[in-house]
């Protein structure tokens, strides 16, 4: 797979497997770069990198092995995850929609592909999106309470716009269909399934992708949208 990153991004990439390969000459099983450093999603100086590393041993004794390499500030961009295969395994039934988030576009930089037979329980999944909604909607309401001034409520509502597409593409996959990869196409394709016209959604999201520019009032009005096409969305879940 040919990674869709600058020259430079890919530098770092092979320069941090190098390094972690010579951390771990025995007990590397995987490197797995996901998210959309692999899904072509990726912005300059707004995305990290996300890397999941599958080791045998991650006892802290172990881990500790690669602090220097993780606080090293060439790096700060690549967030890992450090994982056993056996961990993994036994937290498909927590975490569906992550590992669902990262086998839907993931490159191997090294080793086994540990995630290419991972199975979901739809019931697993169906739970999850719902506990993940109605939290965000309870989290949300309760930090625009809080928030006084614009560009903290920007930032509030681009924050969580993201979030909720990564939910809103497993309901897609709750009714057996292949999500876009693209979040706007993703969008799209919900909004058509679930008869839900998510305008607010929509708005924040090309808002964030365009960095635009708004009043107080504007972004109060465009996050009271926002509420309220997550507020459909959870009926939506309540009913499948």
């Amino acid at each position: 797979m040919e990674l869709m990153l600058a020259d430079k991004y890919k530098a770092l990439l092979d320069r941090f497997v190098r390094d972690l390969k010579g951390v771990y000459p025995d007990g590397l099983v995987s490197v797995i770069l996901y998210g959309s450093a692999s899904s072509g999603e990726f912005m300059d100086k707004h995305s990290n990198i996300n890397l999941l590393v599958v080791l045998t041993d991650t006892t802290l004794k172990n881990l500790k092995k690669a602090s220097p390499l993780i606080n090293n500030v060439r790096f700060g961009i690549i967030n890992p995850l450090f994982f056993t295969e056996s961990y993994i395994a036994k937290s498909l039934d927590v975490f569906p929609i992550e590992f669902l988030d990262m086998k839907e576009s993931y490159a191997v930089l090294y080793g086994k592909d540990c995630l290419k037979d991972l199975i979901v329980d739809p019931k697993n999944l169906r739970f999850q999106c719902e506990q993940e909604l109605k939290s965000k909607l309870i989290n949300i309401k309760k930090s625009y309470l809080k928030i006084n001034n614009k560009n903290e409520l920007k930032n509030t509502l681009f924050k969580a716009s993201t979030s909720v597409m990564h939910i809103l593409k497993n309901l897609l996959r709750l009714k057996l269909k292949a999500p876009a990869y693209l979040k706007e196409d993703c969008l799209d394709q919900v909004s058509k399934e679930f008869n839900r016209e998510l305008s607010g959604l929509k708005r924040a999201l090309e808002a964030k992708k365009k960095n635009l520019k708004f009043s107080y009032a504007e972004i109060d009005s465009l996050f009271s949208d926002f509420v309220e096409d997550l507020e459909n969305m959870v009926s939506v879940v309540d009913e499948l």
